[in-house]
């Protein structure tokens, strides 16, 4: 295990789970460690809540949830349906025993994040979301609150990621991110009102119930006010194997759009090494309160590169993945278009 500062890789993980670092009731999936991050599992149960809320100073996720309760539902089962526009809390599965040295932060998956699920990671005594601080032992909680679809979650459902780190990784380079608007489908556009997607379930759903197709005119694309869009980037993307990266979203005063709600790139994306030369990075938008014409090429998000601790034993893709060598692509419950 090296002590040297950076993202921590998937060996290093695994041995944090052997030494008890990483707990989870009944064990961990054997899938469930990616080549720098964690999938995390929804627990049992979720609240409706009223609100969403950040603890206490000093206080526990626990005793806000019962300040702010509606009901209680039961993911078990087959699970419970998740409506958009409300706000709900669920404990995870997977709790921290962290070293003194190692701290965290959460990203939606990238499936949660091309649903236009918006959730975010809350931990006992922390201000602030998605955010671990080192050292921490407790338990994790995510807020979820689906903005477009309806969706059925159950006890098991993945829908965020833990990445880890040991200090402050170095930051190797900063990447803009581009808009490609220069196919024959631009993109898409979520129906407001369409049916539920199950979040377990792959290739499942029919694309045309719940997106549109676009085309852009004159190299531009009219992005509607509250509308939900999934596009891709104009160049290529690959993360070398000794880096992880996240994409961030561009300077409000470049756009009055928000992009990408998930931004954890896996060491291996879109390699050669890896097989997957040709990737694109694909793009979650919503537009605010105007209407705003994006061009073709615009830059839309940043990609920041950092280091890892070292060279992972396995990279993104190397058990299959839905996203490797993609261009523009729906999230993998639905079929292709």
């Amino acid at each position: 295990m090296s002590d040297s500062p950076g993202i921590l890789p998937c060996q290093t993980i695994d041995d944090l789970i052997a030494g008890g670092g990483l707990l989870a009731e009944g064990g961990f999936a054997l899938n469930q460690v990616q080549p720098a991050s964690l999938d995390l599992r929804l627990g049992p149960r979720a609240w409706r809540v009223r609100a969403s809320f950040l603890p206490r100073q000093g206080g526990t996720v626990a005793q806000r949830i019962a300040d702010v309760a509606m009901h209680e539902l039961d993911l078990t089962g087959g699970g419970a349906v998740l409506e958009r526009g409300c706000v709900y809390i669920a404990p995870i599965q997977e709790r921290l025993a962290l070293p003194p040295d190692v701290a965290g932060r959460a990203n939606p998956k990238s499936s949660t994040g091309r649903l236009d699920v918006f959730v975010r990671l809350l931990t006992d005594g922390q201000p602030a979301f998605d955010d671990i601080a080192a050292g921490y032992a407790g338990p994790m909680y995510l807020e979820i609150a689906p903005q477009t679809f309806s969706v059925l979650a159950r006890a098991g459902s993945r829908l965020n990621q833990l990445r880890l780190r040991r200090g402050e990784p170095a930051v190797l380079g900063i990447k803009t991110v581009g808009v490609d608007l220069s196919g024959e489908i631009a993109g898409f556009r979520a129906r407001r009102h369409a049916g539920i997607v199950d979040l377990d379930l792959e290739n499942g759903h029919d694309p045309a119930d719940f997106w549109e197709p676009l085309k852009a005119r004159r190299g531009e694309l009219l992005l509607d006010p509250g509308e939900f869009y999934i596009l891709a980037s104009k160049d290529e993307i690959a993360i070398p194997v000794l880096q992880a990266a996240e994409m961030t979203p561009i300077d409000p005063a470049v756009g009055e759009f928000r992009v990408h709600y998930a931004g954890f790139f896996d060491p291996g994306f879109g390699t050669a090494e890896a097989g997957g030369q040709g990737s694109r990075g694909v793009l979650e938008v919503r537009s605010h309160e105007t209407p705003f014409l994006l061009e073709d090429g615009q830059a839309v998000a940043r990609l920041c590169f950092e280091s890892l601790t070292q060279r992972p034993s396995r990279l993104y893709g190397a058990g299959g993945s839905h996203y490797q060598r993609q261009g523009l692509r729906l999230s993998k419950h639905f079929s292709a278009w």
